[in-house]
């Protein structure tokens, strides 16, 4: 693509057929949509509903459960009926979810219409990323981009939409929550709507026969694939290193600056940094293979925090400077997101014969959803040093960057056994980009 002029993901989004061009316009429709109410529910429920703490924390919780934790069984879903069902059924409880919350102000309410916010993206977001999978297999072959820049493109949607949601929700503050809410379900009707007339009926998770098998023989397909699960073990602490964001860097910014009000320009810089940089990365990181390129990107991962526990137990630098570790940790996480997870994800279809994608990318997504409950847990815990300078301080951060090591080491070994195992048959060529959409 060297030579093409205009923003790169811009010019290789134009070359996709309709289909995917509809799945990556989704993925940042939901993430509009989502970050548009979200970030701004504990708020609502502190502010609006006088809820006291340890209830935020449990409807969050609760949200965060019912979605990640049950990706498992929105992709064996995919499997069993098809991509479009199973995405206008989540599309439908998300509506569902937002009206909800913007009808109720009782507790039981809110939870109701947490879960249904959680349940329907464990329903949609397995669909849709096993949905590109397979057409990016088909465009792979076609010749037409590689499945690895299908999920870059993927990657910088879902940041896109998870920088202009909070920036819509921040102008609606001045509103009643409920009009937020409402404005969201008005984003995802408009998705519905979209899917309804353009989602083709025939979209599958995997070339072959499409849809027909039970749930269980997927689960059980990916419970016998021992690679498969190793991988998972060693992937899934990039998602909990990515929840440090959440979870750590405040404490960072804490300590180094006795606040948190850097917090939103880093999450800001962490956006620009994957809109014009992944597709770079993701070439880049392609070229040099699983086996080089999905180590390296774990490492810098662990490096990110291994950066913070090296400043941690020294008193902040003066000025802008004290910004400096915090700075460092998210674009060297980041860093290593961009070069890590296209791959990984491109790997995913490879270890499950191209078989049952929705089964091992709900798998997958459960698997790190566990990981952050359990490890965050633990985690949080040992943050309470870190809050300000003290010769233990360093210690949650060198647990944060042991995890991510390990899965380097791991990784490693991993992909040496994997590029021995036969590659699975090319797919069908894709339909050319412009062929109309099958409805």
């Amino acid at each position: 693509m060297s030579g093409v002029r205009g923003w790169q993901p811009a010019v290789l989004f134009r070359r996709l057929p309709p289909v995917p061009r509809l799945l990556l316009a989704s993925q940042l429709a939901f993430n509009i949509g989502f970050y548009l109410v979200v970030p701004f529910l504990a708020v609502h429920l502190t502010e609006d509903l006088a809820l006291a703490g340890g209830v935020v924390g449990l409807v969050l919780g609760v949200r965060t459960f019912s979605q990640q934790g049950l990706f498992f069984l929105g992709g064996g879903l995919a499997d069993r009926f098809g991509v479009r069902p199973v995405v206008l059924v989540g599309v439908t409880v998300r509506i569902a979810g937002f009206a909800v919350l913007a009808l109720t102000t009782s507790l039981p309410g809110v939870l109701a219409g947490t879960v249904l916010v959680g349940f329907a993206a464990a329903l949609f977001s397995p669909a849709v990323e096993s949905a590109l999978a397979a057409q990016g297999r088909q465009l792979e072959a076609a010749g037409v981009v590689t499945r690895a820049e299908v999920f870059g493109l993927d990657a910088i949607a879902s940041k896109l939409g998870s920088v202009t949601g909070p920036v819509l929700g921040a102008v609606l503050l001045g509103v009643p929550f409920a009009v937020t809410c409402w404005v969201s379900a008005a984003v995802f009707g408009a998705v519905l709507l979209a899917h309804l007339r353009w989602l083709p009926r025939d979209l599958r998770t995997e070339d072959g026969d499409g849809p027909g098998e039970s749930v269980l023989a997927g689960w059980g397909h990916v419970l016998r694939n021992r690679t498969f699960l190793a991988f998972t073990a060693c992937y899934c602490t990039y998602l909990l290193s990515y929840n440090q964001l959440y979870l750590a860097l405040p404490v960072e910014l804490t300590r180094a600056t006795g606040g948190q009000g850097a917090l939103g320009w880093l999450f800001v810089l962490a956006a620009v940094s994957v809109l014009l940089f992944q597709l770079r990365v993701t070439t880049l990181a392609r070229r040099a293979g699983p086996r080089r390129a999905l180590p390296f990107g774990f490492a810098l991962m662990a490096a990110s925090f291994a950066l913070v526990a090296v400043c941690a137990p020294l008193p902040p630098l003066p000025g802008p400077w004290a910004l400096a570790p915090a700075v460092g940790m998210v674009l060297l996480l980041y860093t290593g997101q961009m070069v890590a997870v296209p791959l990984a994800q491109d790997l995913v279809p490879r270890l499950a014969g191209e078989r049952r994608l929705g089964a091992h990318f709900g798998f997958l997504a459960s698997a790190g959803g566990l990981a952050v409950l359990v490890g965050s847990t633990g985690v949080g815990v040992l943050l309470d040093r870190a809050t300000e300078p003290r010769p233990d301080a360093a210690l949650p951060w060198l647990v944060l960057a042991l995890l991510p090591a390990l899965s380097a080491v791991g990784l490693w070994v991993l992909t040496r056994r994997i590029d021995r195992r036969p590659a699975p048959a090319p797919a069908a060529p894709a339909v050319p980009a412009e062929d109309p959409v099958r409805r």
